[in-house]
């Protein structure tokens, strides 16, 4: 028997999709820069049918791509052109909540749960799940954990590692792996779930988890500002932390020609602020209890923030459709690039006392290499991952006569930049295939065996996901 015919045994046809037409949406990644064939996309509708996915491939011989929303940014979840042929292995039918224990602060849900829909089921048991990005709408929890996503929560909540307590697992050879613990001290030797988390799904395919919740915070106070510098910025920020502390949620930077492009090319979208400004800081506190606290205090920093010289103008969100408006300027980054040109994103963090030295250094590296390119800047400020992206028009990116030598020269110009003052190269994003070359260059010979030996030790026929994550 075929392995297609098997699946289609196991699964039944409906779950199991194979002509062109179906694959299109599977096969080729959300900006089109990544494609490739797949022999089929097996949608199982539970734990149990993974497993038996996974031992029907491995007994065939065929690699195995799991995949979620397909919002990757770094060519993680779609087939490479060469190389053999993988069944991908989506979780979009596996959405079921399975246990809310809001006493416990706690959510089991499936991988393919919607990000946005869990944020959801938790809001309305008066609970946070923290994790919050552009892609909320469409990209999967399993995703998200393979990748350890970031986000706009980090400064206050930490990223997806640090809001997962247990991970249910289909590993390599089809068993599957049941640590789906709801505690938060469980010292009973290595924390395995760890080991899956951030892997990007070539150690096993994650498919449920029990997620960590917070307090739904019932204030809020949103300002977007202009500091005149990144170095006021982080002042500011620095303002902004001695006197809130844990309310202090986000602390957003973007520079005055990624708000360009937002404006131009997302309808609706407005500059928050009536004139213009080279840089923009989008920053929220939240707590319980009342929003008029909070206002006050967030008014009181800026007010100190003017009084120091840091300020070129600011102003405060009056209610939740305009708070909302200022997060929609922001998290329209992603669409406005992908329609103005193409953007060469890269993902590196720095210490956050370096962010305004790698910024000027990074620039300088690119403008070396073409000069007079535009850059987009957005960071996360608050932890220090800076999404610098050197922008070119289409025309002028048809226009190179090597293009992907000019990306790798242009990546690694700037990720050298963030290597000089103890940075990375990829802060959320992942590795996927887009990177594979900077962990060649920027891992230590040590470190790679080490991950090596750990994916080996787990998938030793090398099927899952292979080429990615590890050169």
């Amino acid at each position: 028997m075929t392995l297609r015919n098997a699946l289609a045994q196991t699964l039944g046809e409906n779950a199991l999709l194979h002509s062109e037409a179906d694959l299109a949406g599977y096969t080729e990644d959300w900006r089109g820069r990544y494609k490739g064939p797949a022999l089929c996309v097996a949608l199982p509708g539970d734990t149990g049918q993974v497993s038996e996915v996974v031992r029907l491939c491995r007994a065939h011989g065929v690699p195995v791509l799991p995949q979620g929303g397909n919002t990757s940014l770094c060519g993680g979840a779609v087939p490479a052109a060469e190389g053999p042929t993988p069944v991908i292995v989506n979780l979009s039918r596996m959405r079921r909540i399975r246990n809310l224990d809001a006493a416990n602060n706690t959510m089991e849900v499936e991988a393919g749960c919607i990000l946005a829909m869990v944020q959801e089921a938790a809001e309305a048991a008066g609970r946070l799940y923290p994790i919050s990005l552009g892609a909320e709408g469409s990209c999967q929890i399993g995703g998200t954990i393979a990748t350890n996503a970031g986000g706009t929560g980090v400064l206050r909540y930490g990223n997806t590692r640090d809001n997962i307590l247990g991970l249910e697992v289909v590993l390599p050879d089809g068993a599957v792996w049941n640590g789906l613990t709801a505690l938060r001290k469980n010292n009973t030797g290595y924390d395995l779930k760890h080991l899956f988390i951030g892997a990007e799904g070539t150690m096993g395919i994650v498919t449920a988890a029990v997620l960590k919740l917070h307090p739904l915070p019932t204030a809020h106070a949103v300002a977007w500002l202009a500091p005149g510098s990144p170095q006021d910025a982080l002042r500011i920020l620095d303002l902004f932390q001695r006197a809130c502390g844990s309310r202090l949620s986000a602390f957003e930077m973007i520079d005055r020609n990624q708000l360009d492009v937002v404006m131009a090319h997302v309808p609706g979208r407005k500059n928050p602020l009536a004139g213009v400004h080279p840089w923009h800081v989008l920053v929220e506190l939240s707590d319980t209890g009342g929003d008029a606290g909070l206002q006050a205090l967030l008014l009181r920093i800026l007010e100190q923030a003017a009084g120091l010289g840091l300020l070129q103008d600011a102003v405060v969100a009056s209610n939740g459709a305009q708070r909302a408006a200022f997060w929609e300027v922001r998290h329209s980054v992603s669409e406005g690039n992908k329609k103005a040109g193409v953007g060469l994103t890269t993902d590196t963090a720095v210490p956050v006392s370096t962010v305004p030295r790698f910024i000027d250094e990074a620039t300088q590296a690119v403008h070396r290499l073409v000069p007079g390119l535009p850059v987009l800047i957005v960071a996360h400020l608050g932890d220090g991952n800076v999404h610098f992206i050197p922008f070119f028009s289409f025309d002028a990116w048809n226009a190179l006569p090597d293009r992907d030598a000019m990306a790798a020269a242009i990546r690694r110009a700037v990720n050298d930049a963030a290597h000089a003052l103890g940075g990375t190269f990829s802060a959320e994003h992942g590795v996927g295939r887009s990177s594979l070359a900077e962990m060649a260059h920027y891992k230590s010979p040590v470190e790679l065996a080490m991950m090596r030996a750990v994916k080996q030790a787990f998938d030793p026929d090398r099927l899952f996901n292979p080429g990615r994550l590890l050169p």
